[in-house]
């Protein structure tokens, strides 16, 4: 019977709690992003995430030895298969809201709405901060 050498992984939540002086929640937020500093970390072994696969490889103890063999998608971690098929929705998302037979009566409410979540889903693929809320998208 084939033997494969099968590498799986699991996320741990570290965590630190600190007090930042800032103007704003947003700037503090900012500050604490940027804050390098984990010398008081803990780790919160209540909320560990789900396990994964990470590597595979034809034959026993053959871990980063020869060819890695592809890890079909469904056995990825979750959270990295909703960030992937967020990006397919987006793109959708984006077709469907330049299409200019897909108008609906009410256009301009519909419009607020579709080009913010756009724009938020664009900021999140670029790792950047959420754009100002337009039209009631969050």
């Amino acid at each position: 019977m084939p033997a494969f050498t099968i590498e799986t992984t699991y996320r741990l939540p570290v965590y630190r709690q600190r007090c930042y002086e800032a103007e704003t929640l947003d700037v503090a937020c900012v500050l604490a992003i940027a804050d390098e500093g984990w010398d008081d970390e803990k780790s919160d072994v209540e909320t560990s995430g789900d396990t994964y696969v990470t590597g595979a490889w034809d034959g026993r103890d053959a871990a980063y030895h020869g060819k890695a063999l592809g890890i079909p998608l469904q056995f990825g971690e979750q959270v990295q298969r909703k960030a992937d098929h967020f990006e397919v929705l987006l793109g959708a998302l984006k077709v469907f809201a330049h299409t200019p037979y897909a108008e609906p009566a009410d256009g301009p409410f519909w419009r607020q709405r579709l080009d913010a979540a756009i724009a938020k889903g664009e900021a999140i693929l670029a790792g950047e901060l959420d754009p100002q809320a337009a039209g009631g998208a969050s």
